[in-house]
């Protein structure tokens, strides 16, 4: 009875445990083996599909909304006209290309050139060609009368009188020429080609209604010349020589509107004047003190400085040129 027993419990324990290995095995077996969860699947599928529509129609709406709706236009920046006068010498391509690479970061920007000579030279128009800038290269010839000689100081006559007149002359018939006439937008400033210029000023004067100043720095043997402002009116000028003037500044001080310009066509500079009238010859007949419009934080700011350039020394090229070793003239300098 004992030993049956046994047998019995025997034979249990080996059922069970081949049972047991049998489905160990099973499990083995599907490991790695690709399941049928299709019927899981369906529901995240279709909730896929239907975020997936909902998008893409989204984004249609995004795109017809942008190309039904009217892109907003900026205002036009006024152009800046900067006429400057210049003349050969052995600096005159360097102060253009100083000059042209200043003009580079002003936005909307025309720059007339006015060589002093009954020609256009080829320095001058291929350094304007080379410049991308927008500009305008004009020549007119300063009468032999009124040239300084050799050896004159810089005020014994007024400098650059007939070059700013031509320039004024072409852009009145120019900008009548354009759709608008004498109602366009602009600024007409007069930029020397060896002064020092802030990018600052050419915003300040872009906003110009009549006649737009400010202080210039380095000029008539003081550290700066200015208007000065009371109430936000012009009252006085700071100046050490003849304060008198109707307007005692420099030519770099002031900016002028375009249409004030074309609505004037008989305003010039007059190369008669007496010396350093000859910025109140232009002025008078455009503006009066009370209307002066000043920039610069009221004309306490300097931003353009009227610098000069060393005239260079050249006794040993002189003395190379007596002996036949000069440099090479077919290089420009």
């Amino acid at each position: 009875m004992a030993t049956r027993m046994k047998l019995k419990l025997k034979t249990v324990f080996v059922l069970y445990f081949m049972v047991s290995l049998l489905g160990l095995v099973y499990a083995l077996m599907q490991l790695g083996q690709r399941c049928d969860c299709t019927e899981h699947d369906m529901p995240k599928d279709r909730t896929i599909s239907r975020l997936r529509g909902e998008l893409h129609r989204f984004q249609e709406q995004i795109r017809k909304s942008e190309a039904t709706k009217q892109p907003q236009k900026q205002p036009a920046k006024p152009t800046i006209f900067v006429i400057t006068p210049t003349y050969a010498r052995l600096v005159q391509k360097a102060e253009l290309t100083r000059l042209s690479h200043t003009f580079l970061h002003v936005p909307q920007l025309h720059w007339i050139v006015v060589e002093d000579s009954p020609h256009k030279t080829p320095l001058v128009t291929d350094l304007l060609v080379k410049s991308g800038l927008t500009y305008t290269h004009l020549h007119m010839p300063t009468a032999k009368d009124r040239k300084l000689q050799e050896g004159d100081p810089s005020w014994l006559k007024p400098r650059g009188v007939e070059q700013r007149n031509e320039g004024l002359r072409w852009l009145r018939e120019d900008r009548r020429a354009q759709p608008g006439g004498d109602n366009q937008q602009g600024v007409v400033y007069f930029a020397d080609d060896d002064n020092t210029y802030s990018l600052q000023i050419f915003e300040e004067m872009r906003t110009t209604e009549r006649v737009s100043v400010w202080p210039v720095g380095l000029v008539g043997g003081m550290k700066y010349e200015r208007p000065v402002v009371e109430g936000g009116k012009v009252v006085r000028f700071h100046t050490g020589w003849r304060p008198s003037r109707p307007f005692p500044m420099d030519m770099a001080g002031f900016a002028v509107s375009l249409k004030l310009v074309l609505a004037n066509p008989e305003s010039c500079f007059d190369g008669d004047a007496p010396m350093g009238f000859l910025e109140s010859s232009f002025l008078q007949g455009l503006v009066t003190m009370d209307e002066l419009e000043p920039k610069a934080d009221n004309c306490s700011k300097v931003l353009v400085w009227h610098t000069r350039t060393e005239k260079p020394k050249m006794k040993r090229e002189e003395a190379l040129q007596a002996q036949g070793l000069g440099s090479d003239r077919a290089v420009e300098v």
